[in-house]
C-alpha cells in the first residue's frame, strides 16, 4: 500500500490515516463498497458508501496520476527536455489537469498554424513581438520576413504567422490555463440540446433538449447526465465562460501598454482564447470534471 496516497486521502478527506488504510487494504482484497460499509465497521471507523467510494476513486486518481508522471517524465527525458526545475514541477503536480498543463508545450504536435509558422521562419519575429517595445513596428519588422520561396508573400503574412506561435504560447501557458478554468469554473454556463432526428431515440434526456445552467451551480447528477447524453450520440454539450471576462483575464497576463507590438500580441490572445484557450478546456471536459460537485 503506498503511504503516500493514505496520507494524502487523510489530510484531504479529514479522516486518521488508519481508517484511510483499512479501506484501501479491504478494497485491494476485492470487498465491494456495500460490504466494507455494512459489515467492517470495526476496521472502518464506521465510514459510509459515499466515503468509502471517495477513497476508492482519489486511490484510482492518485495511481492513474503517477503512473501519467512516468510516462510523461521519460518522454521529456528522451526529448532533452527535462531540467531540474520541469521535473520538480512534475513531481509536484497534484492533479492530472495540471500535469497535463505542464507537459502540453513538450506533447508531439500534429501540424499546426503555428508549426507551419515556424517553419516559414517566423519564430524570430513572434519572438520580437512579445517584448511588446514601443519603439518596434510591427509592418517594419515584419518586412524583414517576407520570403515568397517560404511561403511569405507579404508583411501581413508575416505578421498572421507570429501572432499564429504567439497564440499557442498563449494556450500552452499553464498560468493562462489555471485562471481560464477557474472562470470556466466560477462563471461558465453549461447548455446541452437535443441533436436534430435524436428526439425519439433519445427521450429519456428529454429534460436537457434545450438546458442550461450556470456551471458551478449545476449539480453532479446533471452534469453526468447531459455528459451521458452527448457520449450517447443525442445531445450537443457546451460550457462557454463570459468571453469579456476571459479576453480581460488573459490580456492582464500577456498585454504590456497599447504600443503597435501591444496591439498584435493583444489580437493573438483574442484569437487564442477563442480558437485555442476555451475549446481545449471544453473539449478536454475539464471545466465540467473541476465545476461538478460531489453528491
Amino acid at each position: 500500500m503506498n503511504e503516500q496516497y493514505i496520507a494524502f486521502i487523510s489530510s484531504e478527506l479529514h479522516l486518521p490515516p488508519r481508517q484511510i488504510q483499512a479501506t484501501a487494504q479491504l478494497l485491494e482484497e476485492g470487498a465491494t463498497i456495500p460490504f466494507i460499509a455494512r459489515y467492517r465497521k470495526e476496521a472502518t471507523g464506521s465510514l459510509d458508501e459515499t466515503v468509502i467510494t471517495a477513497i476508492r476513486e482519489r486511490l484510482g486518481q492518485l495511481e492513474a496520476l503517477d503512473k501519467r508522471r512516468e510516462t510523461v517524465l521519460k518522454s521529456l527525458e528522451d526529448q532533452g527536455k527535462l531540467t531540474d526545475e520541469l521535473k520538480a514541477k512534475v513531481l509536484q503536480a497534484e492533479t492530472l489537469v495540471v500535469l497535463e498543463d505542464l507537459y502540453l508545450p513538450f506533447r508531439p504536435k500534429r501540424r499546426t498554424r503555428a508549426t507551419i509558422a515556424r517553419e516559414k521562419g517566423l519564430e524570430p519575429l513572434a519572438d520580437l513581438l512579445i517584448l511588446q517595445e514601443p519603439t518596434t513596428s510591427p509592418l517594419a519588422e515584419a518586412d524583414r520576413f517576407i520570403n515568397p520561396e517560404m511561403g511569405v508573400a507579404s508583411a501581413e503574412e508575416a505578421l498572421a504567422g507570429a501572432r499564429d506561435i504567439i497564440a499557442e504560447w498563449v494556450n500552452e501557458n499553464t498560468e493562462a490555463r489555471a485562471r481560464l478554468r477557474t472562470l470556466f469554473t466560477a462563471r461558465g454556463v453549461i447548455r446541452s440540446r437535443v441533436i436534430s432526428g435524436k428526439e425519439s431515440e433519445g427521450i429519456q434526456y428529454r429534460d436537457y433538449y434545450e438546458w442550461e445552467e450556470p456551471l458551478g451551480k449545476a449539480p453532479s447528477h446533471r452534469i453526468l447526465a447531459v455528459r451521458r447524453g452527448e457520449k450517447e450520440g443525442f445531445l450537443t454539450v457546451h460550457i462557454t465562460p463570459p468571453e469579456e471576462e476571459a479576453l480581460s483575464l488573459l490580456e492582464a497576463l500577456f498585454v504590456k501598454g497599447d504600443s503597435a507590438a501591444a496591439q498584435e500580441v493583444k489580437a493573438a490572445v483574442h484569437d487564442s482564447c477563442k480558437r485555442l484557450l476555451s475549446p481545449s478546456l471544453e473539449n478536454r471536459g475539464e471545466a465540467m470534471v473541476e465545476g461538478a460537485r460531489r453528491p
